[in-house]
């Protein structure tokens, strides 16, 4: 896991920028009507996008795929995300973020599509359009993420807690009539068991007890300026080689407290840099 994350770090700046890209982002679930959106899982993989021909970032960064992954894809604006199956976020990301494809790697990742943007149709139809485009494709790495039908809110939440179940980290809800827009919006909510926010690493706490030798804490700046602490969650491998300070991660939280700081925060990974 140590020497993943450490090629991770080493390859996050290398990447070739191509061109800018829209992406729409998602918006916290809040007991939105369900039966206005179509939900799907939400795959915990590398957000990336497929247009001109080539397959980028939601930076508009290369892909360095092999030329067989992306053989026969269509000549479309596609959104997706390149996973292979749950709670293997650091395998994915090590291989798609690496400038000298691993072969191997490679053939156990699908580019899982979930919009096929335009500047005309609202989702339900871009839905049915990736539909039909994925089937005429002759790949065995390109796939359609398939979307559900709600009546209701308990119906949703059977639908979330199975999958839950199963690994998946939440669900996504796509507001059927909405046309595509790029950035954050209300339109694409995303719904899972915790919050999660962004920081930087800006130090290190020593370990104590068990831990004596090793990291005991990251010192993690967040966005407002505050800093926190984040200890549960590391791995013993992340508190030997711990992520270099100026990295970005993730930390997940519920709620906060009443002076304002994230709740019961725990490490969640390393943020990718796209």
């Amino acid at each position: 896991m140590a020497l993943k994350l450490l090629l991770f770090f080493s390859l996050i700046f290398c990447f070739e920028h191509t061109f800018a890209v829209e992406v729409q982002l998602a918006k916290t679930y809040q007991r939105q009507g369900v039966s206005e959106y179509l939900v799907s899982e939400k795959l915990d993989g590398v957000r990336a996008i497929w247009r001109n021909q080539q397959l980028v970032t939601r930076n508009g960064n290369k892909i360095y795929a092999p030329s067989w992954f992306t053989k026969n894809w269509p000549n479309k604006w596609l959104d997706g995300e390149l996973w292979s199956q749950h709670n293997d976020f650091e395998f994915i990301a090590s291989t798609v973020l690496d400038k000298k494809p691993n072969q191997a790697a490679w053939r156990k990742i699908k580019f899982f599509v979930f919009d096929m943007p335009d500047n005309e149709n609202v989702f339900s139809i871009r839905y049915q359009n990736y539909l039909a485009a994925i089937l005429e494709t002759d790949s065995d790495y390109l796939a359609a993420v398939e979307q559900h039908q709600f009546s209701d809110e308990s119906q949703l939440e059977r639908f979330y807690q199975a999958r839950l179940k199963q690994g998946a980290e939440g669900v996504i809800l796509h507001a059927k009539q909405a046309r595509f827009s790029n950035g954050r919006s209300a339109h694409l909510l995303k719904y899972k068991p915790y919050q999660d926010a962004e920081g930087i690493i800006v130090g290190y706490s020593a370990g104590k007890g068990k831990y004596q030798g090793m990291v005991g804490a990251l010192i993690v700046e967040l966005k407002s300026g505050e800093q926190i602490k984040l200890g549960s969650g590391l791995s013993d491998a992340l508190r030997k080689k711990p992520p270099v300070i100026g990295s970005q991660v993730t930390y997940r939280y519920n709620g906060f407290t009443k002076y304002g700081k994230p709740r019961f925060a725990r490490f969640l990974r390393v943020r990718q840099r796209e």
